[in-house]
């Protein structure tokens, strides 16, 4: 490695831009043009990935500044942020929540531009920056977040909300969707669309893959011909399912790392015993009660026959319609709803006592045999207020319910308006095998109700556990669940063990009688395009930092808690994602001095040999010069890497160690890193030295510039800083396995007095190349011998000197740090290694100068 030195149910997009003395919609049409808006969403197996860059010019002959506000489901985590001025990018950084508010504090109160994630709405999360820029100067904004997208009703949703309150030049919501299983339908729509833009929603859906395109020209979004003003105002949506086989389950595995999807298809529903706990306290009076009223009409509708329920109203009395549950007959249903009906507001509020009677209600009616056995018992809860009435502290309250239910029937809440505690009835939920919901004061409310209700209403298993076998998986995420509904899906995830093989799962709850083995689905994924790097991994992370979380609010044990807490922020650190626990923040240095910015910039994908397989998979050439791209890399092979002055070091994972080298020579040497004739695969690289010779006289030199041949393929690629450059002889090809190289960017203060933009390489899946491979890299992909022995003091104290002994050779080396940029391509990971003198005198076969080529694309 040659290296240097980073979904979902809903997504919104709000893009406000304004100077706080003038009009938004004088500035908006004389001050500042957005001419850029794009969303691209690439889903694969249920898993976003979306990036949203917005572009806009100050037009005018000041500096203004500029907002950018975008919404994003609570449920995702914000991965990277960057901002694009004037040539020059400022990338997020994801901080534990105290250390990110105490950076922003003291960006803002310096005067540097700065951006925090801040909360708000409904189900959103909004992101925040302002910045400066200079007259006659544009901006680019970068956005990306990840989500697993949440199965409900029997389908998956992209929401898409975009406000951009002006006519933008270039326009553009593409939605990917692979899904390995197979795509059941696809429908894209919007509450904006007019009939004359409907029919510009383009979709074209495969077996397995779907692209959905809605890019409006200018005259296109204007209300009307030579007015200034939108069509564009409102929710993009596209909804999905996949093909359900008949095995009750597909697991699907890249890069090591595994994700089970658990949505058994025509299992019955199972009948259920449910008891409505109805706020009827005084607060609850007009619009709120009117909107219960209705709502509980319709729930009590779609009861089925099997159905046993009751309604229990409360104030600070309370006076259930029924001493016990009633099965869901027409007369019952029908007397039912006219005492829904005449349900009015009044007194206080006694959740307590109501909840604790419902609960002593199923259980009396079980004890009696008033209620089928087999039925599952359920309490609905919806409220609007704080207790006042009767029991009032909340922990206690939580304490009563779960001591009376005691794990035997779920208990769902749902928070009606702003007042309600609402984190109060989330614990209570999640403590009693169910979940919360807050409703929000609208003219939709009743559609909420309902709609929650739908989702819980038909449930199909209970206890659900899915088991693995200990030896084949590790770091599995929640197993275990209290029930599925019809139109949900279960999703697990884990890493596989070094020993494990394809294996079976067992899925079962209360009611089997044997653990029958369940016969999965493997799908390995190869359409890469689709893929954006270690998604499995990341999916992993993501369910484990939320399943985390619920633990850390769910358990009261003070030691589980901070236990859970620890382990989430970690998590969320490692993969960059902003949580309850994190924050990106972002700063604009304003000094004449910056940051040195890497990122991924270049993957290369090139065939070990060419065969005549049935399975075509292509040369991939993946540039991605804003967005990251995520790698899990084989951890057997040997890995080579120079990065810097320049700094070769070479991993060797089997003996938990490393070794390092400088060569030291003049800008524009070119040097020969790979050359495997048997593959026919040559990459070569140039040094390009400081803009000018720094104070202290020494040249620095980087690689600015590669050129990678495959001459079997006749495919050649000129990378450099600017551009990449590729270039085939027309041949098609086929593969079955591939070499993989990496090129990341360094970028540099543009203003930097000395320094310039630099390039590392990365070489992965070297185990590929065939024995003859050389260059000053490919000959230890192979491995190398050595023995380190008579570790002493050094020149700097925590750098100590040993003898290596090497090739019949005895060399003086110092233990030293080089960076690694594979796992955090930001700020890289110090690795250890031995640093051996001499331009690497005794390790390299021959000389340095040895490997000196006269060519880019040459071999001598």
């Amino acid at each position: 490695m040659i290296g240097g030195g980073p979904y979902f149910s809903t997504l919104s997009l709000f893009v406000f831009l304004f100077v706080p003395s003038l009009p938004l919609s004088l500035f908006l049409s004389s001050q500042v043009e957005v001419y850029s808006v794009t969303v691209d969403c690439t889903v694969a197996s249920r898993f976003a990935h979306t990036v949203m860059t917005s572009s806009a010019i100050n037009k005018a002959n000041a500096s203004q500044e500029i907002f950018f506000e975008v919404e994003m489901p609570k449920t995702a985590f914000i991965t990277n942020f960057s901002m694009e001025i004037e040539g020059q990018i400022y990338v997020g950084e994801v901080k534990e929540k105290e250390k990110a508010k105490k950076q922003y504090e003291k960006a803002v109160s310096s005067g540097q531009t700065a951006g925090l994630v801040k909360v708000s709405g409904r189900k959103m999360e909004k992101f925040s920056v302002s910045v400066n820029i200079a007259a006659n100067s544009n901006v680019t904004f970068v956005l990306t977040y990840q989500e697993l997208l949440q199965r409900k009703l029997g389908q998956y949703e992209i929401l898409t909300r975009v406000k951009p309150k002006q006519l933008v030049q270039n326009f553009q919501v593409t939605p990917y969707i692979y899904e390995p299983q197979g795509i059941a339908f696809v429908d894209a729509y919007g509450t904006f669309l007019s009939n004359e833009l409907l029919p510009l929603v383009e979709k074209t859906v495969t077996d397995n893959k779907a692209h959905i395109s809605f890019s409006p020209t200018l005259e296109q979004q204007r209300k009307c011909p030579g007015c200034d003003g939108t069509l564009i105002d409102g929710d993009f949506i596209v909804k999905y399912d996949v093909n359900r086989a008949t095995t009750l389950g597909d697991i699907q595995i890249v890069n090591g790392y595994f994700v089970h999807f658990f949505a058994p298809p025509d299992l019955p529903r199972v009948p259920k015993n449910v008891v409505f706990v109805i706020d009827r306290s005084g607060s609850m009076g007009g619009t709120k009660m009117q909107q219960t009223r209705e709502a509980l009409l319709e729930i009590l509708k779609d009861l089925h026959m099997e159905d046993y329920f009751a309604l229990i109203p409360f104030d600070h009395e309370i006076t259930p319609w029924k001493n016990s549950l009633m099965k869901a007959t027409e007369e019952n249903v029908a007397e039912a709803m006219k005492y829904v009906r005449r349900i009015n507001d009044n007194g206080g509020t006694n959740i307590n006592d109501a909840v604790l009677r419902a609960v002593k209600m199923l259980i009396n009616d079980r004890k009696n045999n008033n209620v089928p056995e087999r039925n599952l018992d359920m309490i609905i809860l919806l409220t609007d207020g704080m207790p006042n009435s009767g029991e009032s502290h909340l922990p206690r309250i939580q304490e009563n319910v779960r001591g009376a239910i005691d794990g035997n029937m779920s208990l769902f809440c749902l928070g009606f308006g702003n007042d309600v505690d609402y984190s109060f009835l989330d614990v209570m939920a999640k403590q009693n095998k169910g979940v919360a919901r807050r409703i929000y004061e609208a003219s939709d409310a009743t559609l909420q109700l309902q709609g929650f209700y739908e989702e819980v209403s038909s449930p199909l298993l209970s206890e659900v556990d899915l088991r693995y076998p200990d030896n084949a998986v590790e770091y599995v995420t929640t197993n275990h669940f209290r029930q599925l509904f019809n139109g949900s899906e279960i999703v697990v995830a884990g890493r596989l063990s070094k020993n494990s093989k394809i294996f079976n799962s067992c899925a079962c709850d209360r009611q089997c009688k044997d653990n029958a083995e369940v016969k999965m689905q493997f799908f390995f994924l190869l359409y890469q395009e689709y893929i954006f790097g270690d998604f499995t991994e990341r999916m992993w992370a993501y369910l484990t930092i939320q399943q985390l979380l619920e633990k850390r609010s769910v358990w009261v044990i003070r030691g589980r808690k901070e236990n859970n807490t620890a382990k989430a922020l970690d998590l969320s650190l490692q993969y960059s994602f902003v949580t309850p626990l994190t924050s990106m923040v972002v700063t604009k240095p304003e000094t004449e001095d910056g940051p040195v910015l890497s990122y991924p910039y270049i993957s290369i994908h090139l065939p070990k040999t060419l065969t005549s397989g049935t399975k075509p998979i292509p040369i991939i050439v993946v540039m991605s010069t804003l967005s990251v791209y995520y790698s899990l890399y084989s951890s057997s092979d040997n890995t080579c890497t120079v990065d810097g002055d320049p700094h070769f070091m070479i991993e060797l994972p089997e003996r938990e160690d490393s070794l390092c080298f400088n060569i030291n020579d003049t800008p524009g040497t070119i040097f020969n890193l790979v050359r495997d004739p048997t593959s026919g695969i040559l990459v070569n690289g140039q040094t390009i030295g400081d803009k000018k010779i720094p104070p202290d006289g020494k040249i620095n030199t980087y690689f600015g510039r590669f050129g990678i041949v495959h001459q079997s393929l006749g495919v050649r690629l000129d990378v450099t800083t600017k551009d990449i450059l590729v270039s085939q002889d027309g041949k098609r090809v086929k593969m079955l396995d591939s070499v993989k190289f990496v090129i990341l960017l360094h970028k540099v203060w543009e203003k930097h007095p000395y320094h310039q933009n630099y390039l590392g390489f990365y070489t992965l899946d070297s185990h590929l190349l065939s024995p003859s491979v050389h260059g000053l890299l490919g000959q230890f992909y192979h491995g190398i011998e050595f023995e380190v022995a008579d570790l002493r003091p050094g020149e700097v104290e925590e750098k100590p000197d040993a003898t290596m002994y090497i090739k019949g050779q005895a060399l003086n080396v110092t233990r030293g740090w080089q960076k690694d940029y594979r796992w955090d391509v930001k700020n890289g990971e110090n690795v250890p290694c031995w640093f051996v003198h001499s331009n690497g005198t005794g390790l390299i076969d021959g000389d340095a100068s040895d490997y000196v080529v006269s060519g880019l694309f040459k071999t001598v």
